[in-house]
């Protein structure tokens, strides 16, 4: 697996990393339980916390640096790069901030005397995180596990090591010991090999089904815990009293965002029958009057996809849509210019047995439903192998809760697109995984959650 920078805006090659040594990862290993059996990992929390607020404050002043490497890195807007910095800052601010009462004792009253529970850390932690977001992807994992006093070895995505080479060193820099953080260039064997030693004690993945069923396997070979978040096919519901104008303009904003490669934006959009027309109207002709260009360019509004072969791969699915009975109702197709940009696309007519059906198009690729009615609409919805968020949109708000809680998703976003935040937590279920990330139950996913019970003395 060869590490590389290149400019998606151009397929410039900027800089090639070499991969780390079974040494290396040997190095890692071995500082990451030293750490763990330490007085850092096991003994009180507010040191670990001093340090997350020291990074986060670190992640401020370097906002405007960072957010051009991640530009450069993998072709995000700016201003959504500018966006991702400060998401992670604010993650590390709420788990500095939170995470002590989150691992408070818990009373429990028992007939069998005094009881309670008490968090400890497990132990390493093995993670493996995408491209789209590469700060954000990060912190999600190390925030929480640094502060329940979990060290953590990390595998990010080939195609941004500067984005987690600088990353380490924000970690580094903000105090964090030896171990606490390794960033690792290694390939999926090493990953393998890295979940089965016994040092290790659980694995968290965001990615490909592929890549999660492998990672779950190993993980359930040797009896350890594993969370999964494997993308998505997430449905944008529009019912008939829905405000069209700003259903049009947050299907568009979500679909486009990070040029469509986001597991959480909008993917399929389901309209009741009554304002199809309108919606697909409008909708297309903002899809059509996008600004594409330059992501360094404050009002450009579609970037490059990540690398050219996202982009080739997303012109055969189109095609495979396409051949097996879709419509293509707008775009389709690369635009003939340097780097990897793809035109905004719509799909319709797309029938149960098109293979486009149940995939996620990790593109501006949208694909267009039609319901008759609430019932309709939410087999439609249902009707997934995947189920991480959605939105849905109506001026009848206990309408649209009641349409919300028969939604198989982790998430329901009504009247506004899905999004994140620290105290919001993150997660997925169907083929889109298990287990949670963020706010208070991210943080208990990789803890001892340990009964503590008081009898009478004899």
């Amino acid at each position: 697996m060869v590490y590389q920078t290149i400019n998606p805006t151009t397929n410039e090659l900027i800089k090639t990393y070499p991969n780390h040594t079974d040494a290396d990862i040997e190095a890692a290993l071995t500082a990451a339980h030293k750490l763990y059996k330490s007085s850092w990992s096991q003994g009180p929390i507010q040191a670990r916390l001093e340090i997350l607020e020291r990074l986060a404050d670190l992640i401020d002043s370097r906002a405007d640096e960072l957010a051009k490497i991640c530009v450069q890195e993998m072709g995000k807007l700016i201003s959504d790069a500018r966006d991702e910095v400060w998401i992670i800052a604010e993650i590390a601010r709420f788990y500095a901030r939170e995470a002590e009462g989150f691992l408070a004792p818990i009373k429990i009253e028992s007939a069998l005397g005094e009881a309670w529970i008490q968090h400890q850390p497990l132990g390493v932690m093995m993670v493996v995180e995408p491209w789209n977001f590469p700060y954000y992807q990060l912190m999600r994992v190390f925030a929480p596990n640094f502060a329940a006093g979990n060290p953590v070895l990390a595998k990010h995505a080939s195609i941004v090591p500067h984005c987690a080479s600088v990353f380490e060193g924000l970690v580094n820099e903000a105090g964090a010991p030896k171990g606490a953080w390794a960033n690792l260039f290694i390939t999926s064997s090493q990953v393998s090999d890295i979940i089965a030693d016994d040092r290790v004690v659980g694995a968290a993945m965001t990615g490909s089904e592929g890549a999660g069923a492998a990672i779950a396997t190993q993980a359930a070979k040797h009896l350890k815990k594993s969370t999964l978040e494997m993308g998505g096919n997430d449905v944008f519901i529009v019912l008939d009293d829905a405000d069209m104008d700003k259903a049009i303009k947050d299907g568009v904003f979500s679909r486009l965002h990070i040029s469509g490669q986001e597991c959480i934006c909008a993917k399929r959009f389901v309209l009741h029958e009554k304002i199809a027309g309108e919606f697909l109207d409008g909708f297309t002709k903002a899809m059509a009057a996008v600004k594409i260009g330059d992501p360094m360019e404050e009002d450009t509004r579609l970037g490059p996809l990540s690398s050219a072969g996202a982009s080739a791969g997303l012109a055969k699915q189109v095609q495979r849509a396409v051949d097996a009975g879709a419509t293509l109702h707008l775009g389709g197709k690369p635009i003939n210019r340097s780097g990897n940009f793809f035109e905004p696309t719509i799909l319709t007519n797309v029938t149960r047995d098109n293979p486009a059906y149940f995939e996620e198009f990790f593109g501006p690729v949208a694909q267009i439903y039609v319901a008759k009615n609430d019932d309709e609409i939410v087999e439609l919805a249902n009707d997934s192998r995947f189920g991480l968020a959605g939105a849905l949109f109506s001026k009848n708000i206990e309408r649209a809760k009641t349409l919300a809680s028969r939604i198989e998703t982790g998430a329901i976003w009504i009247n506004t697109f899905a999004s994140t935040a620290p105290e919001l937590p993150f997660g997925g279920v169907k083929r889109s995984g298990y287990g949670r990330e963020l706010s208070h139950l991210g943080i208990k996913e990789f803890v001892n959650q340990k009964l503590v019970v008081v009898g009478e003395a004899a």
